[in-house]
């Protein structure tokens, strides 16, 4: 049984993350955190745009917050989240890897290590690298990992990494992965 999901966005990611998010049901027990690649300004507002788009409790992740089901958590700009093992999330100001802080890759892998194979992850859109050595640790770890169809995207740069480094388990459009995802929360 899945106990957390991890996403990762960059540009062209928006619409679709808010589409996701909205199409959730308000008992969704699975706890989501949210790395995103966004403008210094607009990331301290994406917390806002994103709970006028679902029913799900949304915060801004504060260092040490515990995680619980059915909120989602976002990296606040500026930071990598990474995810402990007693379950809370901590924040480092550590270098940007692949030009980028919070970093996909960082937060897939510190889930990945937690989580294993209780851990999904799911690409959407970007135009860089990022997120591609983070799926490959959550596959290897036995995670399930999907990815936003390339065609499906504005920036196809990073769903193509991702495929091109890891076997994934679903390349699917916007409609499929949430269906998967209220599927694999009703189990």
């Amino acid at each position: 049984m899945y106990k957390m999901l991890v996403i990762g966005l960059s540009a062209g990611g928006m619409p679709l993350v808010k589409q996701l998010l909205t199409a959730l049901p308000s008992d969704y027990s699975l706890p989501i955190a949210l790395v995103a690649h966004l403008p210094q300004d607009f990331q301290s507002h994406f917390d806002k745009v994103l709970d006028c788009s679902t029913n799900l409790p949304v915060s801004i992740v504060r260092d040490k917050d515990p995680i619980k089901a059915g909120h989602i958590y976002i990296a606040p700009a500026g930071y990598h989240l990474l995810i402990e093992q007693n379950h809370r999330f901590a924040l480092s100001a550590d270098k940007a890897v692949k030009a980028v802080r919070p970093s996909i890759d960082v937060l897939f892998s510190s889930a990945a290590e937690v989580y294993e194979n209780d851990l999904i992850a799911v690409i959407l859109s970007g135009a860089n690298s990022d997120g591609a050595d983070g799926m490959a640790i959550v596959k290897q770890l036995g995670g399930l990992c999907i990815v936003l169809n390339p065609a499906d995207t504005e920036f196809n740069t990073m769903p193509n990494a991702v495929i091109n480094a890891v076997d994934v388990d679903y390349i699917v459009s916007i409609e499929e992965m949430i269906s998967l995802l209220v599927c694999v929360d009703e189990k």
